[in-house]
């Protein structure tokens, strides 16, 4: 899939942890685990909100298009 999450650049940057992100959205450390390393397929629009509001950041900060197939993690 061309969209990469960039959730783990912005939790550095607001210094916050996945646990406590995961608190204070509603949504399981699994599911968030999920969605950090790509692997989820679909994420809804009240999710993507509400961690925008707790990093103070946009949608497209979080997630990123790349005009291909694969996109490398190895960024």
């Amino acid at each position: 899939m061309p969209i990469k999450v960039n959730l783990d650049r912005i939790l550095v940057y607001r210094k916050i942890s996945m646990t406590e992100l995961a608190q204070k959205i509603g949504i399981t450390l699994a599911n968030l685990s999920i969605l950090k390393t790509g692997k989820a397929r679909a994420i809804r629009f009240s999710t993507l909100s509400k961690i925008c509001k707790i990093l103070e950041c946009q949608p497209a900060d979080i997630l990123e298009w790349f005009d291909g197939e694969e996109v490398d993690d190895n960024d």
